[in-house]
């Protein structure tokens, strides 16, 4: 069927050329905006249609009905965010012709009220398809099909934004030949049976799992998403390797990198034991090119296997300071130089030993060696390391040592620096926190972490570090009188629970990353809307109190993550390596502080402060157990914080309207927070959007914004990146891994980024993840009036524009610290990795 221009309330509709469409069509088309814009303030179901209008013209098919109305929604989102929720409707409108029609293989369609009675039998009908189709997983149907379909919450169908819902619609619902036949109820389903497959009382785990997810209280990381009860269940979201020292040992970690890529895995690569350039090769007698050779050939593998045709390879090469290829290595995303030893489509990181850190303050000398001449360094740390290290460096001078190489310490330190900003490479990782604190130290070292820098696990040649990833949705779990603490407690418990479970469903692509997931069972439980939940207290991010907040929120985290762990090992056993662990000791995250601190003489800026009942919870897992090595790690959630509609992970708001660019495309998002609390105060019109449009999205210059709101929604950039850092320090005593912070600053200079990262080191961080600057990007000044009366839809374009005035800044308290490097150095402004980047994976 198609539908005829004059398929349009009679108000809105161009003069007629052909007979009427069916009254039933001109109906259903009215309804289903209308009902679109139900409960929603600040929408006009009239307005919605007129600007469909202009798409129209005789016998347009139904698709291109939906569209146009989905396209008009869309544009009014700067005007109102509400408009991206009728936007998600309409699509919701779209995907439901095409799901239902390919389930019963006739024409169907249904509203979101008719779909109250029909999503229980869809169910059913729905599994059988996909394990028709060789999608699903047969197990699948051997759940009670009707008592899952009748705990289905179609109401829920109605929380997406527009961003969150295309998102799904283009990449995780599944399909065949292009054709969506999977809605969003029964993917959470999907997803939750996937996890309850090896449940005692499968139906009920679902209907529990299934409430955290479509609730939005919880999500499960990407591939758990995509995979989960299909026929190729591989959900796990991390692997790390270690790259030995011979071709075999080389090509065998590439082609693990293109298998485990290949399933949606992000990949972490320690190249570190790879001799560096003109060491000795005893097989030929000849001398090695050094790691970068093989680091090319590693990167083009990951632009080759690319994640299931969903979205972009991605591994991170990671490699230690003291290696002879580290000035090599630092130039490894440069746009200039010999393109054979550029690696422009891999991220890259240096993994800093505390000694090195120690020479830059003291303005030492920095000895770089072949790793097949000091084999010790690789697997040492904290004292032993800096034991060992003296050691080479005395055999160097003695000449008993070929390869080496002797560099002033600040000079590294400030090319470090300098190519981070210039390339937004490499990041900047600390080895001895890392494994200092790592509750696995009795059977292993942390060789590197993974790709987005939260995943802090052992590595070697038999085993591949495997993590299960998820995120607590912080937003959800707080309201003005702050957290819900029962809420949160029941969502961590289930969570941990869902994401043990992947370990025994999970699909292993290699024997390594199953050997290790089985002996270690590590998890890493996250959060995400972060900035959101300090909207809804009311707290800046420049201030103590949401220091103080993510000091709060985290710890309660950490001890229910433990605590439900711990329950799990008393039902289900302890992980295999238990015994010997830091847990085993009684040593939890907050108590490994102490070690940390012992092994640097007592220097370390690391708040130890404490709130709930540690000393219960900790003889408890020496009595129990837990079942797993590993709990918490805060992923950069970029993705499903679209899903969900929230601020992703523990990011500052990036700015208050603006367009994101992602693999679905670009999309306006507006802070529908501070579009609240200008409606409250009668400042929400044309001319503040225009405002918000000149300055990028930040209120600073705004002259009629109070300067209450001016701190609330302080953007990224107007932030002082000091109060990331020390955040993110709080949060860290509590975490067994690490966080994917990343750290952003309108105007680097040398001096700023040295102070600034000496910081993080001294402050405990293990990692740190992308420097951000400001881009080129800004909204664009050209369209805030557009000729037909009203504003037109923000665009992303080029503009040679001003970095928008900051509001009031209010800076942490210093810290005691050593003299920063007071002189400059070079920095190409502009150079950093743009937080908009719709290539960086970072952003999807």
């Amino acid at each position: 069927m198609t539908l005829d221009v004059e398929a349009v309330p009679a108000s809105v509709r161009p003069e007629p050329t052909t007979e009427g469409a069916p009254p039933t069509a001109l109906d259903r088309i009215e309804h289903v905006v209308t009902e679109a814009c139900a409960r929603l303030s600040g929408v006009s179901a009239d307005k919605v249609l007129v600007e469909a209008r202009r798409g129209l013209y005789p016998g347009i098919p139904d698709s291109e009905v939906e569209l146009a109305l989905i396209m008009a929604a869309r544009s009014y989102v700067e005007v109102d965010p509400d408009y991206s929720y009728v936007a998600a409707r309409l699509l919701l409108d779209k995907l439901r012709r095409e799901a239902l029609t390919f389930i019963s293989g006739v024409s169907d369609a249904a509203t979101q009220s008719e779909m109250r009675g029909r999503y229980a039998s869809y169910l059913g009908a729905y599994v059988g398809r996909g394990i028709d189709l060789g999608q699903l997983d047969p197990a699948l149907a051997k759940f009670d099909l009707d008592r899952l379909g009748k705990a289905l919450r179609p109401e829920r169908d109605e929380q997406f934004t527009f961003l969150g819902l295309q998102t799904l619609y283009d990449r995780y619902f599944l399909h065949s030949d292009e054709t969506r036949y999977e809605l969003p109820q029964a993917f959470f389903m999907r997803v939750a049976m996937g996890l309850a497959l090896n449940e005692d009382d499968r139906e009920a785990r679902a209907i529990e799992f299934y409430e955290l997810l479509s609730s939005f209280d919880f999500m499960a990381s990407t591939p758990t998403l995509f995979n989960s009860g299909t026929v190729r269940a591989q959900l796990s979201s991390c692997f790390l390797t270690t790259i030995g020292d011979d071709l075999q040992a080389i090509f065998h970690g590439i082609s693990n990198n293109a298998m485990l890529s290949k399933y949606s895995g992000g990949l972490g690569n320690d190249w570190t034991p790879v001799r560096g350039l003109g060491s000795h090769i005893k097989g030929t007698n000849g001398k090695s090119q050094g790691v970068v050779p093989f680091l090319k050939i590693a990167n083009d593998t990951a632009v080759a296997v690319n994640q299931g045709g969903k979205r972009k390879g991605a591994v991170c090469a990671y490699l230690e300071t003291w290696h002879i290829d580290i000035e090599e290595f630092l130039d490894l995303r440069k746009n200039t130089g010999d393109e054979r030893r550029r690696t422009h489509d891999m991220n890259t990181a240096n993994w800093v030993p505390d000694l090195f850190m120690q020479r830059v303050e003291q303005d030492g000398q920095w000895t770089l060696f072949s790793p097949n001449e000091v084999p010790e360094l690789h697997d040492l740390y904290g004292n032993d390391f800096a034991e060992a290290y003296a050691a080479y460096e005395k055999a160097a001078d003695e000449g008993r040592i070929k390869v080496h190489k002797r560099v002033r310490a600040v000079d590294l330190w400030r090319r470090m620096l300098t190519m981070l900003f210039e390339t937004g490479h490499p990041w900047i990782t600390f080895k001895d926190p890392s494994n200092l604190r790592s509750p696995q130290q009795h059977v292993g070292v942390v060789h590197s972490s993974n790709l987005c820098t939260e995943i802090t696990l052992n590595t070697n040649s038999e085993e591949v570090a495997v993590c299960n990833l998820g995120s607590v949705n912080l937003a959800q779990h707080v309201g003005p009188d702050g957290i819900d603490v029962e809420r949160l407690r029941r969502t961590v418990r289930t969570a941990v629970r869902m994401l043990d479970n992947v370990i025994d469903v999970n699909f292993y692509t290699i024997p390594e990353a199953e050997r290790a997931n089985m002996r270690h069972r590590p998890v890493g439980l996250g959060l995400m809307g972060f900035q959101d939940a300090l909207f809804k207290l009311r707290l800046p991010y420049s201030s103590r109190s949401a220091v103080e907040f993510a000091d709060e929120s985290m710890e309660l985290i950490s001890y229910h993550a433990i605590e439900a762990s711990m329950e799990l090992a008393a039902e289900r056993g302890a992980y295999e390596t238990f015994e010997g662990s830091l847990w085993s000791q009684g040593i939890l995250p907050i108590d490994s502080v102490r070690l940390l601190a012992k092994e640097r003489g007592g220097e370390l800026d690391m708040d130890r402060g404490q709130t709930l009942d540690w000393f219960s919870l900790r003889e408890k897992v020496k009595r129990t157990g837990m079942r797993n090595s590993n709990v918490m790690a805060i992923a950069p959630t970029a993705t499903i914080a679209n899903i969900t509609g929230v601020s992703q992970s523990i990011e500052p708001v990036y700015r208050n309207l603006f367009v994101k660019s992602n693999m679905s495309g670009d999309f306006t998002v507006v802070n529908d927070y501070l579009v609240r609390d200008l409606k409250e105060r009668g400042l929400w019109d044309e001319d503040m959007v225009s405002q918000l449009k000149l300055h990028d999205g930040s209120l600073g210059a705004i002259a009629r914004v109070p300067d209450d709101l001016k701190a609330l929604y302080a953007t990224a950039f107007e932030v002082d990146p000091n109060w990331l850092v020390d955040a993110g320090s709080r949060r860290q005593k509590w975490i067994d891994q690490a966080q994917s912070l990343n750290l952003y600053m309108a105007a680097p200079s040398g001096k700023k980024l040295d102070a600034l990262y000496r910081r993080a080191w001294r402050s405990g961080l293990k990692t740190t993840y992308y420097l951000r600057s400001q881009s080129a990007t800004h909204v664009e000044k050209s369209t805030i009036k557009g000729t037909d009366g009203r504003l037109n839809a923000v665009a992303a374009t080029p503009a040679a524009a001003p970095a928008p005035a900051p509001a009031a800044v209010v800076h942490p308290e210093p810290v005691a610290e050593p003299e920063p490097i007071e002189d400059e150095f070079e920095i190409v402004d502009g150079q950093a990795c743009s937080i908009d980047d719709p290539e960086c994976e970072a952003c999807q």
